[in-house]
């Protein structure tokens, strides 16, 4: 049976700059805090770095190439910040603006719709140093950003994406430390997460205020499916306590102007949330017209007691979980098969996640901005496959005779596409659905370790090899069906 999408449903992909860019020394970017973090021992699962990473910025001709081979409507993007404005004086980087303007010029002038984020998390490592983002006056700098961004790409821009993932920003950046800048400071997750909240706010009124009150504005959130263990009151209390602290302390601020007084009362032992002043969460609820969500697998959590002892000592075993103030919360392992990041898999979270969001907010639409998956892949050799013709010269987008064949790829994509039209007869405002990732890229701590790609990428030639899933993809954005 074929399943069909409603007419103008957006297929896309999607990239982060410091992923696949590389051109880190290149045309007056200075560092950011990922280059920072990668640079120290041990932070990185195979001591990579993204200095490389796809070679994009040299090679997003043909990028473009495989994307129209593809058939995708739009290209979901992010901007390096530090190519932008590379100093703390706050002057324009005009080479590395251009460089936004070539791939956002190429990519209109190939029918695929802009879809541009101004924040993927590589912030200029002069911001950190000046306290990051649990520091209010990295939200000024990044309005201020979102402007100058705003008055150089103009109308070129489809839609504007504040933030990627800002829980990955706030907690696994000042909570637990595995991503840039690396702090563990429970108390510095709670500041970042409202200066994130700020910074969305204030760079929305940026953007509108060059471009007009019309201009298309969203942000990206991971949003965390939370399943309880049980139906007992202790384990649906877990669950509660962490969507508060995964998912309301977003949402609240950003779409009804208010943080729930239970995520205030349940960290108060770690801050007295001093750092939000009058008039902040009035500039954070600015009118958005999409939402998007980033989607992966779903959390199973179960109620443990805070006052838990470890045998070998009288002391509270030290909770290390990514969020703050869940010290009565366990997440347990996942189960049934999982991808290569150890992930479980489940469309339904896909399907549930989006229909209850369409049921609070009916009128604000639905964007699934990010879904794949990892596995390990393997070259094979196939003569019967042919390649793209990339438009810049000694250049191909794809190898001809190579192939991925990628079936657990494949499966997931399918399920999940599926859960997303089950998503829509259920009533979901959903208007689109971007595939991760174009290309096998930098995955941040785990280094090149991991690959997302529905594209092969070579990563000492940099050739690009089609892979299975890549082939499904485009069956399905060129039909709009499944």
């Amino acid at each position: 049976m074929t399943i069909r999408f409603p007419e103008g449903f957006t297929w896309g992909t999607a990239t982060a700059s410091y992923q696949v860019e590389g051109a880190i020394h290149e045309d007056g970017r200075t560092p950011s805090i990922w280059d920072t973090f990668c640079a120290k021992p041990g932070t990185i699962s195979d001591g990579s770095s993204g200095e490389f990473a796809c070679d994009q910025y040299h090679r997003y001709r043909n990028d473009i190439a495989l994307m129209k081979e593809l058939g995708v409507g739009a290209y979901r993007l992010s901007v390096a910040w530090p190519r932008i404005i590379p100093n703390p004086d706050g002057e324009v980087n005009r080479k590395g603006v251009d460089y936004y303007l070539r791939l956002l010029d190429d990519l209109c002038d190939n029918g695929i719709k802009p879809v541009v984020t101004l924040y993927h998390w590589d912030l200029p490592q002069y911001l950190e140093d000046r306290g990051g983002w649990p520091a209010r006056d990295t939200a000024l700098r990044y309005a201020d950003y979102a402007a100058v961004l705003a008055r150089a790409f103009g109308d070129r821009v489809d839609t504007w994406t504040t933030l990627n993932e800002p829980w990955c920003t706030a907690y696994l950046g000042y909570c637990n430390g595995v991503h840039a800048p690396g702090v563990r400071d429970d108390a510095k997750s709670l500041a970042a997460v409202h200066h994130l909240n700020l910074a969305h706010g204030l760079g929305i009124q940026a953007v509108r205020a060059e471009l007009g009150e019309k201009t298309r504005m969203s942000v990206t959130l991971n949003l965390q499916v939370t399943r309880a263990a049980t139906n007992s009151p202790a384990d649906l209390a877990a669950r509660r306590r962490a969507d508060l602290f995964a998912n309301e302390v977003w949402l609240g601020p950003m779409l009804e102007g208010r943080y729930d007084p239970e995520i205030l009362e349940a960290s108060k032992h770690i801050t007295d949330w001093s750092f939000i002043h009058d008039g902040d969460l009035e500039a954070i609820h600015q009118p958005l017209d999409v939402l998007g969500i980033n989607y992966y697998s779903t959390t199973y959590v179960r109620h443990r007691d805070p006052a838990q002892t470890s045998v070998k000592s009288d002391k509270p075993i030290k909770h290390e979980n990514a969020m703050p103030a869940q010290e009565s919360v366990e997440t347990l392992p996942p189960e049934g098969e999982l991808t290569a990041m150890g992930w479980n898999q489940e469309p339904e979270g896909l399907r549930d996640i989006l229909v209850e969001l369409s049921r609070c907010y009916p009128s604000l639409p639905l964007m699934v901005t990010e879904n794949g998956s990892a596995w390990d892949d393997e070259v094979a050799e196939d003569d019967t496959v042919t390649g793209i013709a990339g438009p810049e010269e000694g250049m191909i987008a794809v190898v001809p005779g190579r192939i991925v064949h990628d079936p657990k790829r494949v499966a997931y994509l399918n399920a999940h596409v599926n859960a997303v039209h089950d998503a829509i007869d259920q009533g979901a405002n959903v208007n689109g659905y971007y595939a991760w990732s174009l290309l096998d890229n930098f995955e941040w701590a785990f280094g090149y370790s991991k690959r997302f790609g529905i594209v092969r990428v070579d990563y000492d030639t940099q050739e690009r090899i089609w892979k299975d899933s890549a082939l499904r993809f485009r069956d399905i954005a060129r039909n709009n069906a499944i």
